[in-house]
C-alpha cells in the first residue's frame, strides 16, 4: 500500500513565509505609490493643499509639541519642512512595507491597511483650518486606487485568488510573470498619475500673477541711506536679499494665491466691514520703508531676522475708515491657509508704520513672503504682527479669541526686545594677532539703537561705532577694531536702545516671549 504524503507541517510552512517578504515589499511600496499618485493627481484637480501628504504634515505640524517645534528650528533652520516631509515619506514607506506584507500572507489586513491610509488623509483634510468637505476626495481616491492595484496583484502572489488557469509559479505560489507586469504598470500608473497632479496643479500657482504685476514707480529700490552699511567683509548688509530673508512660518506647501483672486476682508468690531481687491490696495496711497523683522523663535545671535524695504499701504488708513470699535482690543488676521495672528489694536493704531505690504526690496512680494500680500507691525516679533498671505482681519478682543501661536503658550504681548549679534569672526575663528574688525548688527525696533559696547574676556566694556540710524525701525550695524593678542579670547556683545535700556544679561529661551541675554563667541588668536 502506497504512501500517502503527509501535509506540510506549521513548521514548514512557516520556513516559507520569509520567501514572500520580498514580494511584500514590492507590493506594498507599488500600492502605496499609486495611491499617493492618485491622491496628487485629484489634489491638483481639487486643490493642492488637500494633498494627504500636505495635509497629514500639516496637522503634524500643529500637533508637534512646542520643545520639538523648537528643537527643528534651532536644528533644521529654514530645511525644517523637507525634513518633516522626509520623515513623512520614510514613514510611508515603512507603513506600505507592512501592509505589502501583510496582504501577500492575508489579503484582508492589506484593504485594511489602505483603509487605514485613506481615512488618515481624510481625517487631516477635513480638520485643517481651512478644509472644506471635497479636501477629503484625494485621500478617498488615492485608498481605492491603493486597493485596486493590491486586488490586481493578489492572484499572482496569494494563491487562494489564484485563477483557475495553470499558472508558472515559484515554490511560493508566486507568478512571476504576472507579478512583473503588474508591478511595471503599477508603478508606470504612479508615475504618470503624480506627473499629471503636477501638471494639474499649476493651475493654482501664482507665479504667473505674480510676474504680471507692475510696481509703482516709487518701488523701484533706491541706494539705503548714506552711511548705513558699513561694508565690512563678513557683516550682514544693511538690506537682506529676498534669496537670503529668513521664513518661518506652519506653511508645508507655500500657498498659491493670484493677485486677481486675492480679496481682504476687514470685519467684526467695526463700524461697517470692507473688502478689498488687489487693485484697490494698489491704487490707495502708498509708503516705502526700511523694516527689520524678526522671529520670536530667534536664539541669541541666530539668523532668523532680516531687513528689507516694504512698500504698502498704512494699516492704520484702512482702520480709521472702517471706524474700529474702542474697545476691540486686537486685530485677528487670518492667512488664506487658516493660520491666525493676534496684533494689539493699539499698537497697529499707534502713528508707526504697520502696513498692508505688496513689495520687498522693490519686486513684487516674493510666493514664500506672502504674495500678494502681507501684514507688517514694526516693533513686534512676527508671530503677533506680520501675517503672510493675508485675506481677513477681524477686530476682536483678547477674551474672545486666541490666535495659533497663543494657544500653544506663547505671549499675547510680543514688543521686541532690544538684542545684538556677532557677525565678524565667526566662533571659534582662528586669528593673526593685531587689530581685528569684530562688527555685528543690532536692533530695538520702533525704539532704535543708541550703543553697542563689546567685551574681551571679562574686560571692561569698549564702545563700536555705528552705522548711521535709517529709522527706529530697522536694526544698525556696529563695529570695534579690536587688539587681539594671542590666546583664546571670549568675545562678548550688547546693546542699549534709546529708551536708555540696556540689554539684559541674563539668558532665557525664545519661549514664551523671545530670547535674551549676551550673544558670546570664542575665538583663537595666535
Amino acid at each position: 500500500m502506497a504512501e500517502t504524503a503527509a501535509p506540510p507541517t506549521d513548521a514548514r510552512s512557516r520556513a516559507k513565509e520569509p520567501r514572500r517578504i520580498g514580494p511584500g515589499i514590492v507590493v506594498g511600496s507599488i500600492c502605496a505609490a499609486v495611491a499617493i499618485g492618485v491622491a496628487q493627481l485629484t489634489a491638483g484637480i481639487v486643490n493642492p493643499e488637500a494633498s494627504p501628504i500636505v495635509a497629514v504634515g500639516g496637522t503634524a505640524i500643529d500637533a508637534t509639541p512646542e520643545w520639538l517645534k523648537g528643537f527643528a528650528i534651532r536644528t533644521f533652520g529654514a530645511n525644517d519642512k523637507r525634513v518633516l516631509l522626509a520623515g513623512i515619506g520614510v514613514t510611508l514607506a515603512v507603513v506600505a512595507v507592512v501592509i505589502g506584507v501583510a496582504a501577500v500572507r492575508r489579503p484582508m489586513a492589506g484593504y485594511a491597511g489602505l483603509a487605514v491610509f485613506g481615512l488618515v488623509g481624510v481625517a487631516a483634510a477635513l480638520t485643517r483650518p481651512d478644509g472644506a468637505p471635497i479636501d477629503a476626495l484625494p485621500s478617498i481616491t488615492g485608498g481605492l486606487a491603493g486597493a485596486l492595484m493590491l486586488w490586481m496583484f493578489l492572484p499572482a502572489v496569494a494563491p487562494s485568488f489564484a485563477t483557475p488557469a495553470p499558472v508558472r509559479t515559484t515554490p511560493t505560489g508566486i507568478d512571476r510573470r504576472r507579478f512583473f507586469l503588474t508591478g511595471a504598470a503599477g508603478a508606470a500608473a504612479a508615475v504618470v498619475a503624480g506627473g499629471a497632479g503636477r501638471v494639474f496643479a499649476q493651475r493654482f500657482e501664482a507665479d504667473a500673477s505674480r510676474a504680471a504685476v507692475h510696481l509703482p514707480s516709487s518701488a523701484v529700490t533706491s541706494p539705503a541711506r548714506v552711511g548705513t552699511d558699513l561694508t565690512v567683509p563678513g557683516l550682514s548688509p544693511f538690506i537682506t536679499p529676498n534669496a537670503e530673508f529668513y521664513r518661518v512660518d506652519t506653511a508645508l506647501l507655500v500657498p498659491a494665491v493670484k493677485a486677481e483672486d486675492w480679496r481682504l476682508r476687514i470685519h467684526g468690531m467695526v463700524d461697517h466691514e470692507m473688502t478689498l481687491t488687489f487693485d484697490q490696495l494698489m491704487n490707495r496711497p502708498l509708503i516705502e520703508r526700511d523694516i527689520t523683522l524678526n522671529c520670536v523663535s530667534n536664539e541669541v545671535g541666530g539668523g532668523y531676522i532680516g531687513n528689507a524695504r516694504w512698500l504698502g499701504t498704512r494699516l492704520e488708513s484702512i482702520l480709521d475708515e472702517v471706524g474700529v470699535d474702542p474697545t476691540a482690543g486686537q486685530l485677528v488676521s487670518r492667512s488664506v491657509d487658516g493660520f491666525t495672528v493676534g496684533t494689539p489694536t493699539a499698537v497697529a493704531m499707534d502713528g508707526r508704520d504697520a502696513m498692508l505690504a505688496i513689495a520687498m526690496n522693490g519686486e513684487p512680494l516674493p510666493l514664500d513672503h506672502g504674495f500678494p500680500v502681507r501684514m507688517l507691525v514694526p516693533g513686534l516679533y512676527g508671530y503677533v504682527s506680520a501675517t503672510k498671505w493675508v485675506v481677513d482681519i477681524e477686530l476682536s478682543t483678547f477674551d474672545a479669541f486666541d490666535a495659533y501661536w497663543i494657544r500653544r503658550g506663547w505671549a499675547q504681548q510680543a514688543p521686541v526686545k532690544t538684542a545684538s549679534r556677532i557677525d565678524t569672526p565667526r566662533a571659534n575663528a582662528r586669528l593673526d594677532a593685531g587689530t581685528v574688525p569684530v562688527a555685528g548688527v543690532a536692533w530695538a525696533q520702533h525704539r532704535g539703537i543708541a550703543s553697542v559696547d563689546l567685551r574681551a574676556d571679562d574686560g571692561p566694556w569698549m564702545p563700536a561705532r555705528l552705522s548711521a540710524e535709517d529709522t527706529v525701525d530697522t536694526w544698525r550695524q556696529w563695529l570695534v577694531m579690536w587688539d587681539a593678542t594671542p590666546g583664546d579670547h571670549l568675545l562678548e556683545v550688547r546693546a542699549t536702545d534709546q529708551t536708555g535700556a540696556v540689554q539684559t544679561e541674563a539668558s532665557a529661551p525664545p519661549f514664551p516671549d523671545g530670547a535674551t541675554g549676551y550673544h558670546a563667541i570664542v575665538v583663537q588668536v595666535t
